[in-house]
């Protein structure tokens, strides 16, 4: 029999402290020969937007401090925002890295900062993939074609996502996506459905985030990898730099969170969030 203990944290939290604001996470922080197929069968027990696995980092991880697997419900993913600040945070708390924290992922090793209550990601740097024309993604969204507000791109700055710009937040809350148009116009390079949809506010950014899982369309509180993206959308558009934003996310979920984005002088992209952990648990499970 083994155990193995998890930690339930949201990250992107509201700055007013609301616990239940952001999005939820576990961490598995001690999960070396856990198999893929056991990962994945917890990650769906438990049913969260993603789990994680953190195990110690081999040879060929110079500098990281360990190696993560990232898994939703129904796939392994090879990067993503929340997962990567709330497995970092959860680890400075345990082993005491003095804020600065550097995981491996599949798509290579990401360093995090923790200062001043905000824990903080470097993305990779952006490559770009065209997207389909305004009238396909319109049927896509469920929006008129006169709705964009610019070019639509795939962006991958840890993970392929589109990127979609709309004129007005009227528009992101107006998205009513079609599963099947949406899932040919989204398709990314690893075979899945996604997009970033959003608009400049006078809060900042609006934004929605879509995907396609078991032939239906969902929708993310607070999704840092896409963040990361459109902020590799914006250095393609010529940004002036630095720049600085807050991405709210997830009005279609009814449960918002607060994604800070900068993109540094010289072109670095980061990701910024508060991070709370909530609760723990155990899982007894038979040897494998």
């Amino acid at each position: 029999m083994r155990t193995l203990h998890y930690i339930v944290v949201n990250v992107f939290t509201a700055p007013d402290g609301n616990p239940f604001s952001g999005n939820a996470l576990a961490v598995f922080p001690h999960a070396d020969g856990v198999s893929d197929a056991r990962m994945q069968a917890i990650a769906q027990q438990l049913n969260l937007s993603e789990t994680t696995f953190v195990r110690h980092s081999g040879d060929d991880q110079p500098g990281a401090d360990a190696d993560v697997r990232i898994f939703t419900p129904g796939y392994e993913l090879p990067f993503a925002g929340h997962p990567t600040l709330g497995t970092a945070a959860v680890l400075d708390a345990e082993r005491g890295l003095g804020g600065e924290v550097a995981l491996h992922f599949p798509a290579g090793t990401v360093p995090v900062s923790i200062r001043n209550g905000l824990v903080t990601l470097t993305a990779q740097p952006p490559r770009y993939r065209d997207a389909p024309d305004d009238a396909v993604l319109a049927g896509a969204l469920g929006l008129a074609a006169g709705r964009f507000a610019g070019r639509a791109r795939f962006v991958d700055t840890g993970t392929e996502q589109l990127v979609v710009p709309v004129a007005s937040a009227d528009d992101v809350f107006a998205c009513q996506p079609d599963v099947t148009r949406f899932g040919e116009a989204a398709l990314n390079g690893r075979g899945i459905a996604q997009a970033l949809v959003w608009a400049p506010s006078e809060a900042g950014i609006v934004a929605r985030f879509f995907w396609v899982q078991a032939g239906q369309i969902g929708e993310d509180f607070g999704t840092g990898s896409a963040c990361a993206n459109l902020g590799g959308w914006l250095l393609g558009q010529g940004r002036t730099l630095p720049f600085t934003s807050t991405m709210l996310q997830g009005h279609g979920v009814k449960r918002l969170a607060h994604l800070q984005l900068d993109l540094t002088g010289t072109g670095a992209i980061r990701v910024s969030g508060r991070v709370n952990r909530i609760g723990h648990g155990t899982f007894e499970l038979p040897d494998e």
